[in-house]
């Protein structure tokens, strides 16, 4: 298999924030008299601005106003972890190892590139990465593939031969519809059956997911 670059998510997958959404997003809504439940604070992992929007008019109607949930939910996470930041298992060790292979190495986020680079920063791999892409730079954020097709585009890179390392479903479904392969390493939940038919891999940490991307690598592409 040819692989040219690999392209991480954030949350859940390179940093272990993607609990803290869980918690935080229904205090934020809780603030605003609202009630979020965990099945719907799970769904909202990754989701595009758009998709998000459109979710909360479903759900809660006109009323709710999504900035400033958003803001109440940013400034919840800040507290949570002004105190450390931690990688998820195996992701220094992944990044080096793709980096001795040749592979380039891209992150593609729902999390607004300012965000990004200061948590990629703290957590000392910003400079590991040939690209960082947003979801603010596409018109539609995941599950739509716009994110990943852009970033593929920017890497100069054919979709076919690129990897997507994914934690949740919205982040897996834009991978998959932009005809990248993805390695799914679960973060809070597992596959269900059709999230399964979607992923070329499932790992249990970045170290495995290394394991996987050394065993199908055409040291020839």
């Amino acid at each position: 298999m040819k692989i040219k670059a690999v392209l991480f998510d954030l949350d859940g997958t390179l940093i272990d924030t993607e609990k803290y959404f869980r918690i935080c997003w229904p205090m934020a809504f809780h603030d605003m008299g609202y009630f979020l439940s965990d099945e719907q604070a799970l769904y909202m992992r990754s989701l595009g601005r758009r998709f998000v929007q459109e979710f909360l008019k479903e759900n809660f109607g006109e009323g709710l106003d999504y900035m400033k949930v958003k803001e109440i939910r940013k400034r919840y996470m800040e507290e949570y972890l002004k105190d450390g930041l931690a990688l998820k298992k195996g992701a220094k060790e992944i990044l080096e190892g793709l980096g001795r292979l040749g592979i380039k190495r891209g992150v593609a986020t729902a999390s607004d590139i300012e965000r990004t680079k200061r948590y990629l920063g703290r957590v000392g791999i910003l400079d590991c990465f040939d690209h960082i892409i947003s979801a603010t730079m596409v018109e539609k954020g995941k599950p739509a593939p716009d994110i990943y097709l852009y970033a593929c585009n920017v890497m100069g890179e054919d979709p076919a031969e690129c990897i997507a390392i994914e934690d949740a479903p919205n982040g897996i479904k834009s991978a998959c519809s932009a005809g990248l392969k993805v390695i799914m390493v679960p973060d809070q939940t597992g596959p269900d059956e059709n999230l399964s038919k979607m992923i070329f891999k499932r790992a249990d940490d970045l170290f495995e997911a290394l394991k996987i991307i050394e065993k199908n690598f055409d040291k020839q592409s």
